[in-house]
Formats: C-alpha cells, structure tokens, sequence
C-alpha cells in the first residue's frame, strides 16, 4: 500500500465469508463510491463457487456511472492467499448453515421458548456461540500467521462473544465488531425531533450520543442535537406512543416484515427505567425475561414486532441467490447504493485519508466502561484515526438499568470461557440460567442436548459423549 496525493492505493482487503449474497454487494457499492481508496478484495468463502460470482459481480462496479475508485476483486482458494498482507480483514460469516440455524431458534419452542433472533442470546445464541467461536480461534491464527498487523472488522454474531474469541486467541490482534442498531436509535430520534420540535435532521449522525453496555443491548445515557438535549424531546415521544407504538413511516402490511417494528418494546424500556434502550426491539427483547415480551407468539404481536422464522430466511436466500444470477448475467441492473454502514468510513480514519471518525464499536473494557468487568468485550463509542482506534470513556452505567446490563455481561464472560475450554457443564449450567429459557431444569437439559446434537457436525471439538 502507498499514499499518493493523499490517496491510499494498493489497499488490500481480506473478506472472510465472501461468498455473501448481501453484506459482500454493500461493502462493494461502499467501496466503489470512495474516492481516496483503491486496492484489491480477496473473496474467501468455504463455498468456493460463491466466491467466484461475487468476483464477477464485485469487477462489475469498476464500470459503473459514479464509480470513484477501482477494486479488483479475487476469489482466494485458501486463507493464505486472501491474508498474507492484508491491511484489512472483513468477517462476515454464517457459521453453520440456515438448517443449524433453526434449531436454534425453533426448536426451543416445544418447551414454550420463543426467540425474536436467536442469534446473539438465549438457547439460541448459545448454541450458536458454540458453533461459532471454534470458527474464530482459527480466523484469529489465520490473523497471526499471515496479517498480524492488519485491522480485522467484525459483522458476524453473537457479535461479542466473536470478538472476544479473536483477542482470546490472538491478545495482540487489533480487532472490532460493527453494528448498525445504534444507528436505528439515532433515526427514531430524529423522528421525535420532527414531531415534537418540527426539526428536520439532515443525517442521524448529527445526533451525537454516548451509548454504554454490550451488543444488541446497547443503551444511550446522553443524547443531543447541537445544544438540545435530547432526552425530554425522546419522553414526550415514549409518552405519545408508548400504547400504540409509531407506525407512521411503515406501510400498511408492516406486521408481515419480520425485521420492521413499531418501538413498543423500546420506549417501554424507556419508561421503565429512564434511559435509551439503542437497539431495535427484536434484539432488545431477548436480553429481559422470557415472559415480558416473548412469552408467546400473541404477546410478540401485541408488543409490534416480529418473531423472525428461518423459513423467512430460507426463502430470502433464494431470492438473493437468483438476483446474484441475474446480476452476473446483467438481467438485473447493478447499482451503487450507500449501505449505510460505516466500515469503509472507518477504514479511511484507520488509514488517515478521513479525518477522525466518532462511532460506536464493540471492544475489550479498558476502562471506558468502568463498572463492568475489564476485558469483557463492551460497546461504546471510539475515535478511529492514523492506524489506532482509542475507546472513548462512557462513564459509570447508571444504575437503573445496570444490574440488567452486568448479568450479560457476566453471563457472556462465562460462555467464552466455558467454550474456549470446550465444558459442556459449564455451557449448560448458564444456558439453564439465561433469563429466555423459561421451562423446568430438567427440560433445560433435553432442551439443551436435542440443540447441541442438531448442530453436532460443527462441534467437532468437543466432547458429545458427555451429554
């Protein structure tokens, strides 16, 4: 890589998980409308084929009207290839297959156990973890051996617990997890801006926030556009909607979008104990007791949001594989679209072409958070600049809504330990304790051996025989 008329060139970025039908074409359309970067993507995939079309497609943005940087993208056989030299290394992986996928989200549900996601928390996020933490002890000495200077950034879920395992397994790697949630927090602020305070908010970022605790269940204690203080606007807004939720920007047929929801749940929490839950409802949901808002699929509904099915997911796959079809073939007209993320923002801080970025990441606690525990892996704002990315202090959670946020923390503490040693006990006994596993503790143990069984080709590493 050099810097030439303050322009990064020659940039090298490894994608792990590039066969994606989805986060690879945004990190793509994100790329090609940079103007002061320019380099080469290497597509790793275990499915080698998907790799290959995302190597076509990726090629295709170099020749688009707007297109500002040329990328040339390579589907890479082996980790080898897409790593030695990286600057950059991308996670974005499904760690298993949709099959796995929904045993961990239905199968609970004989036992009266109903997930929004069950991909970060509860049985689900567990057993996912299980499968998903081995992937990322092996991605992390992929790191050491061939790009140990590199910055990795991480999409894939349980987002903490996958960070966690990178810096287990590699303490000197320079590592973050991404997440887009807070973002949605911001956008329902500058709803309540609008409606109470007749403000039109040109961008969410404009609304500066100081979120505090771990992913998915983030939280702001500060909120402020310009000089306002933003939370009196934010309880008028809980206020008005907390019975009705706000459906004025979705369509008719919302309640049929399995990822669309109507804020209940959040200004609930708000209500309750007096700060911002920063995350949208299905994930917030999933982190309080089982009976509060997921005790049933009609209490879901009454709450405004959705249970997301894998067969939703499932079919959504299909549509994606067919517009990868018809993208390659040019059936399918290929746009530049801004993602929305902020990936190639902040590898532009990172390299020092973009000024300093303020965003919020997912981390080791070096302090920043100070009442939870050090080296549990948090989620506060950083600042990204010239090769470093230094957590911003959020101060103390306050103490409203901590006890809530530190039994995750704690609980996410244990989970990465008790995995990292490969203890299956150890992974039960917190599994029976989450606050989503609802049934007796004896039905926790079946519960618990019919999910591990169902994704037993991933969990070579352990040992089965002790269940």
């Amino acid at each position: 890589m050099k810097y030439v008329d303050n322009r990064a060139e020659g940039v090298k970025i490894a994608y792990i998980g590039g066969g994606s039908r989805g986060w690879a074409w945004n990190l793509m359309s994100d790329l090609a409308m940079c103007e002061d970067m320019s380099g080469d993507v290497y597509l790793y995939d275990i499915d080698f084929e998907a790799a290959q079309h995302n190597e076509i497609i990726g090629n295709m943005y170099n020749g688009l009207e707007g297109a500002k940087s040329q990328w040339n993208y390579h589907a890479a056989k082996t980790a080898q290839e897409a790593m030695t030299g990286a600057n950059f290394v991308v996670i974005s992986i499904l760690p298993g297959t949709f099959d796995e996928m929904e045993s961990d989200v239905h199968t609970p549900e004989k036992y009266g156990i109903y997930q929004s996601v069950g991909d970060t928390s509860g049985p689900g996020g567990i057993v996912r973890a299980m499968r998903t933490i081995p992937m990322f002890e092996e991605i992390a000495g992929y790191v050491k051996q061939y790009c140990p200077d590199a910055w990795v950034i991480n999409y894939t879920n349980p987002m903490t617990l996958c960070v966690k395992a990178l810096y287990q397994a590699f303490p000197e790697i320079k590592a973050f997890g991404c997440c887009h949630e807070v973002f949605g927090t911001q956008k329902v602020l500058c709803t309540a801006l609008k409606e109470f305070c007749d403000i039109e908010v040109a961008d969410r970022s404009l609304i500066r926030v100081n979120p505090v605790g771990v992913n998915h269940f983030t939280w702001l204690t500060k909120a402020t556009y310009l000089d306002q203080d933003l939370f009196p606007v934010y309880a008028k807004f809980a206020e008005e909607y907390a019975e009705t939720g706000y459906t004025k920007n979705l369509d008719t047929n919302w309640m049929n979008n399995c990822f669309v929801c109507s804020q209940k749940v959040k200004l609930d929490l708000f209500r309750k104990y007096g700060w911002i839950a920063a995350a949208g409802d299905r994930h917030l949901a999933e982190f309080v007791d089982g009976s509060r808002y997921l005790k049933n699929p009609e209490t879901v509904r009454a709450w405004g949001f959705g249970l997301t099915t894998v067969a939703f997911r499932k079919e959504d796959l299909k549509k994606r594989l067919t517009k990868s079809q018809q993208l390659m073939s040019g059936e399918r007209e290929l746009k530049l679209v801004p993602s929305g993320e902020e990936g190639v923002a902040q590898m532009r801080a990172i390299l020092g072409i973009g000024g300093p970025l303020v965003t919020n990441v997912n981390i080791p606690n070096r302090g920043q958070t100070p009442n939870l525990p050090m080296g549990a892996v948090v989620e506060t704002n950083a600042v990204f600049r010239d090769n470093e990315v230094t957590p911003v202090m959020s101060g103390e959670i306050p103490g409203e809504i901590l006890p809530l946020i530190s039994r995750i923390s704690i609980e996410q503490e244990g989970i990465s330990e008790a995995i990292a040693n490969r203890d299956l006990d150890a992974i039960f006994e917190i599994f029976a304790n989450d606050p989503l596993v609802t049934c007796s503790y004896d039905d926790a143990k079946k519960l618990f051996k019919e999910m591990v069984m169902n994704t037993a080709k991933y969990l070579t590493s352990y040992d089965l025989s002790k269940l």
